[in-house]
């Protein structure tokens, strides 16, 4: 019998979400025979202990005995129990430095390490994310920051809705002057953002549109790298070539800024790539852009106004460029008003919980449980029996302090 515990979150901020619903729980409990659930008590998940409970699963206070441990976030070190396997978001797999300790722990403790963000398949694409989530969220939240910001209108912050049918509801009740939004990213979020764009009204537009046309409709665009980076030396935009050297790229970002009111930041960002712009750019009397939404939350990042996260009690600040300091939110027209919530799927936590363990159950616990005729769970093994995989063996240095 394997037993596999689903842990109580407990990082701080305190997130909502979980690996695998009670519904979820229940029915891989009838597909593997061989399996048993159990779920750590908990009073902050969306889904109660009484839920788990009324399908027949176990609640207890400890999962010491069980065999593989799931979470959401990051475990916390003093929480981390030795020889187990557990799947959690580490962030670690990009050298954070705020989780070297935790990675140091993980080997220390002789911990299977399987990273959620490393689940990919054959063809590089990741199976298990709340990308979707984070995009509905994130733009949700930025047009709710211009109707705070210029007090145009009035909608529930995504927190206080039950669900994303109940947050719909609300869409109806935003009333957008002409103004134009640029949204970045070809992925999950900026399709998930693209969802509540669209179901607003907003139309989409072509990014040559967007900066040579003058709209009587609130409009946005949405940019793929090849449409704000360019070739440092005049060749063309190659994809390939893109990924793989990004530094031969440099940023060409402003044309957009110059008439756009609303940047919605969904996409990934490699640091040997050009940053979005500068903090003397925000300075210039022809950047326009006064609030951003920065859903990829990379501090000091490809964006020089999100100097640090915020929280989904307190969403927004304010950034004054020319002291490059943050500011309370709303409280000078000069400034930048930031969103950069880092959790942000943890608002629409049922929904994300929902679609998340729904991934997880049918594309990764197969071969989890079974063969990993795919190596599925082999790429996203970051550290086993004391040591680096050697996929991971970049992090040596990164652990080591170095």
């Amino acid at each position: 019998m394997i037993q596999i515990g689903i842990i109580r979150e407990e990082k701080v901020p305190l997130d909502h979400r979980v690996p695998i619903t009670p519904a979820q729980a229940a029915q891989i409990n009838k597909d593997f025979p061989e399996v048993r659930i159990k779920v750590q008590s908990s009073s902050v998940r969306c889904y109660p202990d009484e839920d788990y409970r009324k399908r027949g699963i176990e609640i207890v206070p400890s999962v010491i005995d069980c065999d593989i441990l799931m979470g959401v976030k990051e475990v916390p070190i003093s929480s981390l129990i030795g020889d187990k396997t557990y799947l959690f978001f580490s962030h670690t797999i990009k050298k954070q430095a705020y989780n070297r300790n935790l990675l140091c722990s993980v080997l220390e403790k002789n911990i299977r390490l399987i990273d959620y963000e490393a689940l990919i398949n054959e063809q590089g694409r990741r199976v298990v994310a709340f990308g979707r989530w984070a995009g509905i969220v994130g733009a949700y939240n930025a047009i709710w920051t211009y109707g705070e910001r210029y007090k145009l209108f009035a909608i529930k912050r995504v927190r206080d809705c039950f669900d994303f049918e109940d947050l719909k509801t609300e869409f109806s009740k935003v009333k957008l002057p002409s103004i134009k939004i640029v949204l970045t990213g070809g992925g999950r979020v900026s399709k998930g953002a693209m969802e509540v764009l669209l179901a607003m009204n907003i139309k989409m537009v072509s990014p040559a549109a967007f900066i040579e046309r003058v709209f009587d409709v609130p409009v946005f665009c949405q940019l793929n790298s090849r449409d704000y980076c360019k070739h440092k030396y005049g060749e063309s935009f190659v994809r390939s070539s893109f990924y793989a050297s990004p530094e031969h790229y440099e940023g060409d970002f402003l044309k957009y800024a110059k008439v756009a009111d609303i940047l919605i930041a969904g996409a990934y960002w490699d640091s040997k790539a050009p940053v979005l712009f500068e903090r003397e750019d925000i300075l210039k009397n022809n950047f326009k852009i006064r609030i951003i939404a920065d859903i990829t939350c990379d501090i000091k990042g490809s964006i020089p106004s999100t100097l640090c996260s915020s929280t989904i009690d307190e969403p927004i600040y304010d950034y004054n460029p020319s002291e490059d300091v943050v500011e309370l939110p709303l409280t000078d027209e000069g400034n930048i008003t930031v969103m950069a919530v880092d959790n942000l799927p943890c608002e629409l936590a049922r929904d994300a919980s929902e679609s998340f363990g729904k991934e997880l159950s049918s594309k990764v616990l197969p071969y989890l449980l079974g063969n990993d005729k795919f190596g599925i769970i082999a790429r996203a093994t970051v550290a086993e029996k004391g040591r680096l995989s050697d996929k991971y063996n970049y992090l040596k240095d990164y652990v080591q302090g170095k």
